[in-house]
């Protein structure tokens, strides 16, 4: 969903008493919550998703008869809305990453520190509240046991080893395409940023999915898929 459609939905939660916090287009937590309240109100599932049902609960049927897909995948949704985020080089941090482990009650107090965990797990905890999310989620490895394992698909959350197989070190971040060798991968510290960066396929360890969103069988598999920023970074 783009931000004028969250903000439509945060106007409409609003005027039907249920506070989603500032109308800023951002799904954060305090949406999140507003949404599922909503969805206890007239009897749905309480999952803080704003699927087919949910919209018609809150708009009405569409006049079209069309099925609104908004809402699929809203940790995927928020990775996208970070594109561009930057570390701050040097004694001084940028207060939206710093901000992301405030949010998950995670001390960490330098983006010096490798955040591409970090900025998973704020994607996955930002919008799907009721999500277990790993006891040390700054470590990249630890997200192997995330959630339920799944084939690598648009949204999945893939972990990689570095350095040594069977060593410690990792990256984490989303899936967002393929080609032949490489997995297109939407994350954060890729070259210090959140980007689109190439990752080879051999140094997959595993793709994960979360417990409380919506069957994988059901959205985007990878067959046919190239990610659109093919001349990113290679990790």
């Amino acid at each position: 969903m783009f931000p004028s459609d969250w903000k439509k939905v945060q106007k409409r939660l609003m005027k039907l008493g249920f506070n989603p916090g500032p109308v800023d287009g951002i799904r954060g937590k305090m949406t999140s919550n507003a949404i599922r309240r909503f969805q206890q109100s007239v009897g749905l599932l309480a999952d803080g998703i704003v699927g087919p049902m949910t919209y018609a609960a809150l708009f009405g049927p569409p006049a079209t008869g069309q099925v609104h897909r908004f809402d699929r995948m809203p940790w995927f949704d928020e990775a996208n809305r970070l594109m561009g985020t930057k570390e701050i080089p040097g004694p001084m941090s940028n207060p939206q990453i710093l901000k992301m482990a405030e949010d998950l009650d995670i001390d960490y107090d330098n983006d010096d520190i490798p955040w591409c965990g970090l900025f998973v797990g704020h994607c996955v905890g930002s919008t799907l509240v009721e999500e277990p999310l790993p006891a040390n989620l700054l470590g990249a490895r630890q997200w192997l046991k995330f959630g339920e394992p799944v084939s690598p698909q648009i949204g999945a959350i893939l972990v990689f080893w570095r350095g040594k197989k069977d060593g410690w070190k990792g990256h984490v971040a989303f899936c967002a395409g393929e080609d032949k060798k490489r997995y297109y991968c939407l994350g954060g510290n890729q070259s210090n940023t959140v980007n689109v960066t190439k990752i080879s396929k051999s140094r997959l360890l595993g793709a994960r999915w979360p417990l409380t969103g919506p069957d994988p069988a059901g959205l985007t598999s990878l067959e046919g898929i190239v990610a659109i920023d093919g001349d990113g970074n290679e990790e």
